[in-house]
């Protein structure tokens, strides 16, 4: 079996983490916001049967976006997230609790997680269900604004192993979230005037995904997925993702892949409303829209002669381009449709030990 798709399966099998300590750099650049910053991850048993880690991600943000410079003024600001895990393997089954909390200076986020992995049929079969519950405070830094936010996020998925070669998985998901569910920055437009957003104060969220993945040779796999995703605002989604792994010798490894985006928009939505509603937006994310996406990561592979009793290490370097393409959101600078590019950078490093 080739060793990406040994490395699937392990991922959903009851087996706890890896061991290791991960250090990353990260950079996205597009459409008029640079976010770039650090981050850090660690791992480590406690027992046989225990395993806990901790994560710290910084973003630093400069946001120029064409909804802020039409609508507000461009800003510049900090988000510092940390997060816990503590996980416990009983038999096969693997149990995992979770805390997140994501701070900056108009946002604040608190997330609690529980997962629930099994093994069944000799290992063949793997049933995930997981759930997150989100506390979230939306506050405007201009004035005393604050309005809560409640999500609560249900989980199901399925992991079959079908042949030694190939692994299939079907996942669903679905979130129902309630409170300020818009953003106290942005404005419609009325007949050319702009007026505040009006946005419902619940959204629920469904998404159906089945995904592939094909051990071509000792050193290839070959891997291809299909998400649907549908709420009760009236966007629908759907996007489809290719990718392919390679091998090179035992010390390098190259990804490469493919992502096709595109959604309808809300029932709400308009570019220009012609008169007012109880709902209005004009979030370009809540528009018609499609994207494309190509990445490719290469890593290089240490296995021996390592200090500090580490036992294997690797560096990689990732890029991703992005391409956003939007049929119903007009660019007020020029009076076109808005369309832009992305790049993204990533560069990490991660030891086990």
């Amino acid at each position: 079996m080739v060793p990406a798709l040994m490395a699937a399966v392990s991922l959903r099998a009851a087996t706890l983490p890896e061991d290791r300590v991960e250090a990353m750099y990260h950079r996205y650049d597009g459409g008029g916001v640079v976010v770039d910053g650090p981050a850090m991850a660690i791992r480590r048993h406690i027992t046989n049967d225990v395993s806990v880690g901790a994560e710290y991600y910084v973003d630093s943000i400069s946001a120029a976006s064409v909804d802020v410079v039409t609508s507000a003024s461009p800003y510049s600001e900090q988000r510092t997230e940390t997060g816990m895990t503590v996980d416990w393997l009983y038999g096969a089954t693997l149990m995992g609790a979770t805390y997140t909390h994501s701070t900056e200076s108009d946002y604040e986020s608190n997330n609690y997680g529980l997962a629930v992995s099994q093994d069944i049929f000799g290992g063949m079969t793997t049933v995930t269900m997981g759930y997150a519950h989100g506390d979230d405070t939306v506050m405007r830094n201009d004035t005393d604004f604050e309005e809560p936010i409640d999500r609560d996020d249900f989980r199901l998925g399925l992991t079959q192993v079908l042949t030694p070669t190939l692994l299939a998985t079907v996942d669903y998901e679905a979130i129902t979230e309630e409170g300020y569910l818009a953003n106290p920055y942005r404005s419609a437009r009325v007949l050319g005037a702009q007026v505040p957003e009006q946005y419902p104060g619940t959204r629920t969220t469904q998404a159906l995904s089945v995904a592939g993945l094909k051990s071509w040779d000792e050193d290839t796999a070959v891997s291809a997925g299909y998400r649907y995703f549908t709420d009760t605002w009236d966007v629908t989604a759907q996007d489809i993702e290719l990718g392919a792994t390679r091998y090179l010798g035992n010390r390098w490894v190259v990804d490469l892949s493919y992502r096709y985006y595109t959604q309808n928009g809300a029932s709400f939505y308009s570019d220009d409303f012609d008169r007012e509603y109880n709902y209005m937006a004009r979030d370009k994310e809540l528009s018609d829209f499609r994207s494309h996406a190509v990445g490719a990561r290469v890593s290089w592979l240490f296995h021996d002669s390592l200090p500090f009793g580490l036992s294997r290490a690797n560096v990689t370097f990732a890029y991703d381009y992005m391409r956003f393409d939007y049929d119903d959101y007009t660019d007020l600078r020029t009076g076109d449709p808005y369309e832009f590019d992305t790049q993204l950078l990533q560069i990490y490093f991660t030891t086990w030990y």
